[in-house]
């Protein structure tokens, strides 16, 4: 027996163990940016099948083959179909500066260049909501990153000002005219306000939250921005990005965030 296991063995090339650490790598990058989501559930079905038809192929059952074969040809197009916001969500993470940073501007075995150039004065943000979520005045701020969000710019009124915080709780304020919508922070510039929005579909929000925080969470998930909304109903604030959502957070933490994301000039 020991005999027969020998020659087995021995045609496992080192190429062969690194290409199944890869592999395995690869499954649980995946697995991590589809747990919790419904995309789980379709990953699951895809192993199965695939495994399914590893075995009919051993064991030579050949109208199944060919049946399930048929169905993992298509399979790679299937995946970019079901898959393509998480995927486009991964893409994104990657470009981020603050992903960069975090990794010391290293991707696997790449240096990404960061110049931080693109610094951002977040006091005046930090105060401005600060001060909106003292007066209860509804306000939703989006922060562009590597994602210019140009359509978004023109589908509201172009501002093109220096960030401040009087400037901010002006355009928010209940009797503005360009209260309703969002406003859009770009190259450290207030670009554009009363901005229409993507309204998130996400079942998993809190049924609490309104329109405006359901467009913050859009927003994160069709770019890399991040959003901050101010309640007008609690006067609490709360941070989105990539799609999730941080309810509930003191100014401190804001400031903190936006530290980590953009640097502060």
């Amino acid at each position: 027996m020991t005999a027969l296991l020998i020659p087995f063995f021995m045609q496992i090339r080192l190429f062969d163990i690194i290409d199944i650490l890869l592999v395995a790598l690869m499954l649980y990058a995946l697995y991590n940016l589809v747990k919790g989501t419904a995309a789980i559930n379709i990953l699951l079905g895809i192993v199965a099948v695939f495994l399914a038809w590893r075995l009919v192929k051993i064991l030579e059952m050949e109208l199944l083959t060919e049946i399930l074969g048929a169905f993992i040809s298509v399979g790679f197009i299937a995946l970019i179909v079901v898959f393509q916001p998480e995927i486009r969500k991964f893409l994104l993470l990657l470009g981020t500066s603050a992903f960069n940073r975090k990794r010391k501007n290293h991707f696997l075995f790449w240096r990404i260049k960061d110049n931080g150039d693109n610094l951002t004065d977040i006091d005046p943000i930090v105060q401005a909501c600060h001060r909106m979520a003292n007066s209860k005045t509804g306000a939703l701020i989006v922060m562009a990153r590597i994602n210019e969000l140009e359509d978004f710019i023109n589908s509201g009124e172009e501002i093109n000002a220096r960030i401040s915080d009087r400037l901010i709780e002006n355009i928010f304020y209940k009797n503005a005219p360009l209260h309703d919508g969002a406003v859009i922070i770009r190259n450290n510039t207030i670009t554009a306000a009363s901005c229409i929005l993507p309204v998130s579909n996400n079942a998993n929000l809190p049924a609490h939250v309104g329109l405006r925080h359901r467009s913050a969470v859009g927003i994160t998930e069709k770019s890399d921005a991040i959003a901050i909304v101010v309640s007008e109903q609690t006067g609490k604030i709360s941070w989105c990005n990539a799609g999730e959502i941080q309810l509930n957070i003191p100014p401190s933490k804001l400031k903190s965030l936006l530290e980590e994301t953009f640097g502060s000039t």
